[in-house]
């Protein structure tokens, strides 16, 4: 079945893409969502499509997306009554690809749910990714994983660098857009002890590049679950870590992530805690 699900997800990615591609050259409608957030007409027609597919394809299955705003209506305990949620960014990256840089992608990734649990600190979902497909239509490359089978790009098998040090590593953050200046201690304190520091603007990129090795580790705040779904089951088939920034179990509706090649996890940790 999940082969099935893996090449009706890629298709439907590459749907999308190329409706993205096709209607950019005539023109783009963009909105503010709130300040520095930005909303395009193509946002709205990706995401449509990609429900539309999904329902059409799978009735019973739930759908978390961004520009449908599911999150303000349901809970974690109403999504665990769905034995599958699909998390859908249609445009990753859209403050990029309305200033037509080509760093923006589509995200979807697939969980299967168990139940809704609570810790001390937040509620969140049992259960586990299965699959994520992150394809970046303008530079044709397509990501995707499949739980316990590896992650690959362009059909190509890919894993994570061998970066040992945290002063060898290149990194990559993002800034939220309500609180920018949240992130401002975490960055300076990796840009004297990194080699460098990138900031592509769209996350669900910055995890596939650590997937693959052009990054050695990523961190950023304030994301929701569809930024980071794709990208986090990529990160982990190619041989990747992943948590929040704090070194605990990752939740998709925690907000907080840090993913790396594993061997500077710890390392970036404990800088993080002395914060």
């Amino acid at each position: 079945m999940t082969n099935n699900l893996l090449n009706f997800t890629i298709k439907t990615a590459r749907k999308a893409g190329e409706l993205i591609l096709k209607s950019r050259k005539k023109g783009l409608q963009i909105n503010e969502k709130g300040k520095n957030d930005l909303v395009t007409n193509m946002d709205k027609a990706a995401e449509k499509l990609i429900i539309k597919e999904i329902k059409s394809a799978f009735p019973s299955h739930s759908i978390l997306a961004e520009e449908s705003d599911f999150l303000n209506e349901t809970t974690p305990e109403d999504y665990a009554k769905s034995k599958f949620i699909w998390l859908i960014d249609p445009i990753d990256g859209t403050t990029n690809f309305a200033h037509g840089l080509n760093e923006y992608a589509i995200s979807i990734g697939l969980f299967k749910t168990a139940k809704s649990e609570h810790s001390k600190n937040f509620q969140y979902l049992s259960g586990e990714l299965i699959m994520g497909v992150v394809f970046a239509p303008a530079l044709n490359e397509l990501f995707y994983a499949k739980k316990g089978k590896g992650a690959y790009l362009n059909d190509k098998k890919i894993k994570i660098s061998n970066i040992s040090k945290l002063k060898n590593s290149l990194l990559a953050t993002g800034f939220p857009y309500n609180n920018r200046k949240r992130n401002l201690p975490y960055f300076s304190t990796m840009i004297d002890q990194s080699q460098a520091i990138r900031r592509l603007g769209a996350a669900s990129l910055d995890l596939c590049y650590v997937a693959m090795g052009r990054f050695d580790g990523y961190w950023e705040f304030d994301l929701k679950p569809w930024d980071i779904a794709a990208g986090t089951l990529i990160v982990k088939e190619a041989g990747g870590k992943i948590t929040d920034t704090n070194g605990n179990m990752l939740d998709l509706f925690g907000k907080d992530i840090l993913a790396t090649n594993g061997k500077i996890h710890q390392e970036m940790i404990k800088a993080f805690k002395k914060l």
